[in-house]
């Protein structure tokens, strides 16, 4: 767990760490986040993650608190006072400290920004990994937004929690057409029947996930077939293989659906090497 938060300028402890109350965060999900997978000590996938957020921050219209660089320092800084070197960083960047009026305050205010850290027991994850996980579909209820990282997340923990209660790890969401568009947390991918890996495009209501597209990069430079195109819960089921990705759960094999195997319900070899591969290059990459 966190010991150090950083809040608006201050490295403090974080059962003192606290938001003002009319945070816009706090009141209105105004705001965005973005999570780092970090390997000894050094955040993966950084460029990817920062024009993530430069991008959430600018379709919010949110200044962006500070320099790149800057930030940088501040999210080293955290992660050393807090002496993790296996973990996530968790950043998120709220409009400010404002009356309570659901227009933009004006004049503009600062951006709040609250840093916090914590542990991952890597060999847990990698034992998970090798057994694979459960997930469940929900119908998609969730705003025409999802390209932007908001937190504005209560459908997604509405949906976790769906999963949590029979056992299951994460949630797909499905949209009115009956495809997956992806999960609570993460990305969804399957193999299908044919070889071919797919995942659903960032043209429909999906967030552009860091991990999903370094992945993309990863399997192309494997010689896997890749398609960007949407796939069903039965054929999920009727995959060979099936897996999520992002930050928190790297490359993580999906073995079951709604209480149904995919496949012959053991992790596969795809996805296995593609861990594998994402992983060293995330540590190969890391700053």
């Amino acid at each position: 767990m966190s010991r150090i938060a950083y809040v608006n300028g201050r490295y403090v402890p974080k059962v003192e760490a606290v938001v003002h109350i009319e945070d816009r965060g706090y009141q209105f999900a105004d705001a965005v986040y973005e999570v780092w997978a970090l390997f000894d000590g050094k955040l993966a996938d950084p460029r990817g993650h920062f024009a993530r957020l430069e991008r959430s921050l600018g379709e919010l219209r949110i200044d962006l608190p500070m320099s790149q660089r800057a930030l940088t320092a501040v999210l080293k800084e955290t992660v050393r006072r807090n002496r993790i070197r296996e973990g996530l960083v968790y950043l998120q960047v709220s409009r400010g400290v404002a009356t309570r009026d659901h227009a933009f305050p004006s004049p503009a205010v600062p951006p709040a920004v609250v840093i916090t850290v914590s542990r991952v027991d890597r060999a847990a994850s990698e034992a998970r990994a090798a057994k694979g996980v459960a997930v469940v579909t929900t119908p998609e209820t969730r705003w025409g937004r999802c390209d932007i990282k908001t937190v504005g997340l209560l459908p997604n923990a509405l949906a976790k929690q769906k999963a949590r209660e029979v056992g299951a790890v994460e949630a797909w969401f499905v949209d009115d057409l009956g495809l997956v568009t992806e999960g609570a947390s993460s990305n969804a991918w399957i193999v299908d029947g044919d070889g071919v890996l797919r995942t659903r495009d960032t043209n429909a209501n999906i967030l552009r996930g860091v991990t999903r597209l370094s992945l993309l990069d990863l399997a192309r430079e494997a010689g896997l077939k890749v398609e960007e195109r949407p796939f069903t819960p039965q054929e999920a089921l009727d995959a060979r293989e099936a897996f999520i990705t992002g930050a928190g759960t790297l490359v993580l094999p999906v073995v079951k659906v709604d209480g149904k195997p995919v496949g012959d319900g053991a992790p596969g070899p795809v996805a296995a090497r593609l861990r594998r591969l994402y992983i060293e290059r995330a540590k190969a990459t890391a700053v």
